[in-house]
């Protein structure tokens, strides 16, 4: 998918022919492992050279301070960022005293792959030493699925020209120096040594650390074990306060390999003393020399193939697309299956990005995703959100609201943007929190969940906005003073996503809260609340600019002066890194999708033909900085029928992190962006949409894709569906019955029925243009 000719694209896996360290950052995002508790940037083995080290656990990060030269009411004190933990990967391996760099000597091949079905990462090397001898690197590395803890290397090291004596370095290395911060605000701070040592120990072929953290009061614990085959092999162990060594040597010759598993247990926690750390990572140890290498590689394959087997999209006709939409559901998963009481960061598990903070990316974009293909996900992360419920009660206090007010970007929960202009004013993160609640009972219908987890936050969301907003002169409810999704515009008055989304909020809390009246005193929630909600929404302003035909972005934008593009330099994108915010803030500029979004998410809100309208109008001013965008444009170029655009968004989205568009893929990848991918199938060319009444389709396939295959959840079923040029087939995988719609027409199912209808070959859409040099990327045009 890479252009980079080192890249091949292959429908089930990432594969590298060879090494170019000008990508080596970029790279090592692409080839993480994890499993949404455990994330392992894919570095070399031998940990030298590096684009930037990373071994992370969800959860796990240190406080940094945030002074402010004009410090105010109601800012964070204090930041929360993810921290490298003790570092488990690292093989060194050197050959008759010579150290293996891929900087020295010569590198006679090169391979790295990345297989999505066996969910591990492969890398084989041939390399020949100044002094002449050549050697042949075999690597397979995991992170595992089944058991959450754990990660697992299988190193093998055999001569192919003559006799070697061969010595492997296998090391936990805790505070790794890291590379100096950027002057991005993408980038995340740089803590320097971060974790405290606490104890060491070794023994046989064992080595544990433990450490902890100065200001946040976290307790990790790490610790390796390792089973060694080969020739006259000598095993030494050694422990340090900050690093430890497992050194194997052996005579070796061609044919005659030395082969090494190594496993390396992790865990954390804010309570538990040392001693029951050391022993739960002895305990999972344990576990995994009992499971083995090949036990471990087939409970990875058995989850994998049970996790295809739902979440698959098949896209025939475009290769590039198919390994993307697959890439990105990996990935997707990686961040997501193992989180259990973490927040999914915006980054997942793949890089020190934003600092490793979840934002509102992770309800709006990615859970849509996850609860069609892995809805226990959803559950696990809105859980989450729910633990944090104290905090978020504290800060609407704090601010003056009823209600609870979601943190811009957090670890625990605690807000910690700085910027409240664009941060703590984007109170649409609670309305993407309640959109995602909705998706999933609409989905899943679990009703433990509905009626805890999924109640609170609907109620609490709802009652933010009701005190958030106020009731005009003329009866309309109205919401002013916040930033929308938009961060280009910052504090305005009725923001059209904002308010619709807010409706959509409250709506969702009075029809809950009347099926559970029963709860309603354990809740505080009275009838007059509730009537005052369900005003709220029924009056809710939406801001339509008639002279023009389009719905404002928020009150008063599209009489703003339009910022001028044509004088706007390439290289001065993204606009944030050039120009103040003030000079953005007051002109027509859009970063990233905002009323487009909103088409995206409440389309009932608008006639088909003002989305015509409102899409080609925005599409003259939206920049796209942010990689959030394309996939919501992709979404609503297909609805307006103009699906060869719609059909580019979906390649620049497909491109964002394997062609490094945001020219930051080497600080983790855009979880949201991967999210896109299948939003963009799914939703745009498979027009699928969650809707009071059911599940609806409006199916029309773009030239470039022949065939589109796709599974969806609904109402406790699980739908099948494939697309072609003629025609489109329904088929109800599990559940007993389900209607759906497609194109307007109702269609049941019963369970293994199939229905064929026609596909949809929509008028041509609006001609749209885009600022002067923002047109969708082109495949081979990556930075």
């Amino acid at each position: 998918m890479i252009t980079h000719p080192a890249f091949t694209v292959d429908p089930w896996s990432l594969r590298a022919t060879s090494l170019d360290l000008d990508v080596l950052a970029q790279t090592e995002s692409l080839f993480t492992l994890a499993n949404g508790h455990l994330g392992w940037r894919g570095n070399l083995d031998e940990g030298d050279p590096h684009g930037l080290p990373g071994s992370y656990l969800a959860g796990v990060y240190e406080v940094r301070p945030m002074p402010y030269a004009e410090p105010g009411y109601g800012y964070p004190d204090s930041g929360e960022t993810i921290i490298n933990i003790t570092d488990g990967k690292i093989v060194r391996l050197l050959v008759d005293d010579e150290p293996f760099d891929v900087r020295r000597g010569h590198v006679v091949k090169h391979e790295q792959e990345l297989d999505m079905r066996a969910g591990v990462l492969r890398r084989v090397v041939e390399w020949q030493s100044p002094a002449g001898r050549t050697v042949r690197v075999s690597t397979v590395r995991l992170v595992s699925f089944a058991q959450r803890t754990l990660g697992a290397i299988r190193y093998e090291v055999e001569p192919l020209d003559g006799p070697a004596r061969v010595v492997l370095q296998s090391e936990l290395v805790a505070n790794e120096p890291m590379p100096h911060a950027e002057a991005d605000p993408r980038a995340a701070a740089v803590l320097a040594e971060p974790l405290i040592a606490e104890e060491h120990f070794d023994h046989d072929a064992l080595v544990q650390l433990v450490h902890t953290t100065g200001e946040s009061g976290l307790r990790i614990a790490v610790a390796m074990d390792h089973e060694v085959s080969g020739p006259d092999v000598h095993v030494e162990t050694e422990s340090y306060p900050d690093q430890g060594r497992v050194t194997v040597t052996g005579h070796t010759r061609p044919g005659r390999a030395l082969r090494m598993v190594k496993y390396v247990a992790h865990a954390w926690s804010a309570r538990r003393t040392a001693p029951a750390m050391r022993d739960q990572v002895a305990g999972e140890l344990t576990l995994a020399r009992e499971s083995g290498w090949d036990g471990l590689a087939a409970e990875q394959r058995a989850y994998l193939d049970t996790f295809w087997a739902r979440a698959d999209v098949t896209v025939d006709g475009d290769p590039e697309v198919q390994q993307a939409v697959r890439f990105a559901l990996f990935h997707i998963l990686q961040a997501s299956a193992r989180a259990e009481g973490t927040a999914v960061a915006s980054k997942g598990l793949t890089g020190r990005g934003y600092d490793g903070h979840a934002f509102w990316d992770t309800e709006m974009f990615v859970l849509p995703v996850l609860t069609s293909v892995l809805p226990d996900a959803v559950g696990d992360a809105l859980t989450w959100r729910h633990s944090t419920l104290g905090m978020a009660r504290a800060r609407a206090r704090q601010l003056g609201f009823d209600g609870a007010a979601f943190p811009w970007r957090t670890i625990t929960g605690k807000e910690c943007s700085g910027y409240w202009p664009a941060g703590a004013a984007a109170f649409h993160v609670n309305a993407a929190v309640a959109h995602a609640v909705s998706g999933y009972l609409r989905a899943d219908g679990n009703p433990d969940f509905e009626l805890t987890v999924g109640l609170d936050l609907l109620v609490e969301s709802a009652r933010l906005w009701h005190s958030l907003g106020y009731f005009d002169e003329d009866g309309r409810f109205r919401i002013d003073g916040v930033t929308g999704p938009d961060e280009y515009s910052a504090l305005v008055r009725n923001n059209l996503y904002t308010n619709l989304m807010a409706r959509e909020n409250l709506t969702a809390a009075v029809e809950i809260v009347e099926r559970h009246r029963d709860r309603m005193p354990d809740l505080g929630v009275t009838d007059e609340e509730i009537g005052g909600w369900r005003t709220a929404a029924d009056r809710m302003f939406v801001p339509y600019d008639a002279r023009r035909g389009v719905h404002p972005q928020s009150a008063g934008f599209t009489d703003r002066q339009v910022w001028d593009f044509a004088g706007t330099p390439p290289e001065h994108y993204p606009l944030l890194l050039h120009y103040p915010y003030f000079d953005l803030y007051r002109k027509q500029v859009v970063k990233q999708a905002d009323v487009v979004l909103a088409m995206q998410w409440v389309p009932d809100a608008f006639t088909a033909e003002e989305r015509a309208r409102n899409f080609a109008y925005y599409e003259r001013l939206t920049v796209r900085d942010s990689s959030l965008s394309a996939c919501s444009q992709a979404v609503v170029a297909a609805d307006v029928g103009a699906l060869d655009l719609a059909y580019a968004y979906l390649g620049e989205t497909a491109l964002i992190d394997l062609l490094n568009l945001e020219h930051n893929t080497s600080d983790g990848l855009h979880l949201a962006s991967l999210a896109g991918i299948w939003i963009a199938l799914v939703q745009g060319f498979g027009g699928a949409r969650r809707r009071r009444a059911g599940l609806t389709f409006r199916p029309a396939l773009p030239r470039g894709i022949d065939r589109l295959a796709f599974g969806v959840a609904a109402a406790g079923c699980r739908l099948r569906v494939e697309i072609d040029r003629v025609e489109t087939r329904y088929r109800l995988a599990e559940g007993d019955e389900l209607t759906l719609y497609h194109d307007g027409t109702p269609v049941t199912l019963r369970r293994n029925d199939v229905r064929v209808m026609p596909t949809v070959h929509p008028p041509a859409g609006p001609v749209v243009t885009q600022p002067p040099g923002r047109a969708p990327a082109r495949r081979g045009s990556g930075g």
